[in-house]
């Protein structure tokens, strides 16, 4: 590891983001839920409250008593990845991480008061230095966004239910909100995938990442290429009827399909905010009390819009066209009453330059949601 006046510089030349706010690489829908949270008044209180009643000391005794705690002495190479990606996006306080022993590949940021990650020996046994890097770089995204305490609340939740469920009815609601914050967890995963191409800055390591995952350790049986593929087939392929298949497999599980992962974060890679963030122009941490909510949900709204709108799914196709068919429906219906009632001029001066002047301004972002002011709020 290259050491420099602060100490500890990455192992090889990356950027580093200084002062970097976390809103810089998440999920529009993730973002928006994030910021609406942090606004609203007496929030933390609330958290701080139901601390008490969640087990994170518990957890944090359960891995330092029977899991490797990551440090210069043990697994001191996971400990230079750590260092180097809170570095990197310049998280002042590294926290804790521990090796836990588990074959199943797995990593996780918890805790309320302060985050803890957790790897699994079947991940650290699994990925190569650069992959395992990009993993890292994901944990400390999810520090550094906040997840921790959400991803605490959602595991404790999810152990309630299981507990009670022996009651009758007694699960209903604390499944509805497990429901909803899976969704969330879900929107944050891409937003931590994200942080992990910024910490490792090798969109091709980030690729290898999530194939092993998925298929395990055998790369030269598989093709970053046809992965991708597999995402577009999976969101095109089938009717309405795989469309809620879909919906229904993916309910249960807190985390995306890997290979729509994979696709979400290929895609990421090559737009114009990737590359304003690493040409270093992105939004920082001093200006988040800045924030205004109804901008995040509107940039949010854009996206799904845009989603609804670009989407190969038959579901999202079947809405597209519904809600396009109801958008030429009014325009026409706006048009005949505006013949009908507007009086000559309008007539008169169909066609012309000052009518037509008129309706770009006016109508373009009603017109064109996806097209117009919703697709440069998404690139922004």
């Amino acid at each position: 590891m290259t050491e420099n006046d602060q100490g500890n510089a990455p192992s090889r030349q990356r950027k580093r983001f200084p002062g970097i706010s976390s809103r810089a690489y998440e999920h529009p829908a993730d973002r928006s839920a994030l910021v609406a949270l942090r606004k609203l008044s007496g929030f933390d209180t609330a958290f701080k409250a139901l601390s008490g009643l969640l087990p994170e000391r518990s957890l944090r005794l359960l891995y330092l008593s029977d899991s490797v705690r990551v440090s210069d002495a043990q697994f001191s190479h996971l400990n230079d990845m750590l260092r180097d990606a809170c570095y990197i996006l310049d998280l002042e306080k590294v926290p804790p991480m521990y090796v836990t022993q588990d074959p199943k590949p797995n990593a996780m940021c918890i805790g309320l008061d302060e985050p803890i990650i957790v790897v699994t020996t079947g991940l650290v046994e699994l990925l190569d230095e650069e992959e395992m890097r990009a993993v890292v770089g994901h944990e400390v995204g999810h520090a550094l966004s906040g997840h921790a305490v959400y991803r605490t609340v959602l595991l404790f939740l999810t152990n309630l239910a299981l507990k009670i469920a022996w009651i009758p009815l007694g699960t209903v609601a604390i499944t509805a909100v497990v429901t909803a914050l899976r969704e969330w967890f879900r929107k944050s995963e891409l937003s931590a995938d994200r942080a992990g191409l910024l910490v490792g800055q090798d969109v091709r390591a980030s690729m290898r990442g999530l194939m092993k995952i998925a298929g395990g350790n055998h790369l030269h049986e598989m093709n970053v290429d046809a992965f991708l593929a597999q995402a577009d087939e999976y969101e095109k392929a089938g009717d309405l009827r795989d469309s809620v298949l879909k919906i229904l497999n993916v309910l249960p599980r807190s985390h995306p399909f890997t290979t729509v992962r994979a696709a979400e974060l290929k895609k990421w890679s090559e737009s114009r905010d990737f590359q304003r963030i690493m040409d270093g122009h992105y939004p920082k941490r001093s200006e988040d009390k800045d924030t205004s909510v109804t901008d995040s949900f509107r940039e949010s709204a854009n996206h799904y819009a845009d989603t609804v709108r670009t989407s190969k799914d038959p579901l999202m196709k079947l809405v597209g066209d519904i809600a396009g068919g109801a958008g030429d429906l009014a325009g026409d219906l706006g048009g005949r009453l505006r013949n009908r009632f507007g009086g000559g001029q309008d007539q008169k001066t169909d066609g012309g330059p000052a009518r037509d002047g008129r309706g770009a301004k006016g109508e373009a972002g009603n017109g064109t949601p996806g097209d117009g002011a919703g697709g440069g709020q998404s690139e922004g």
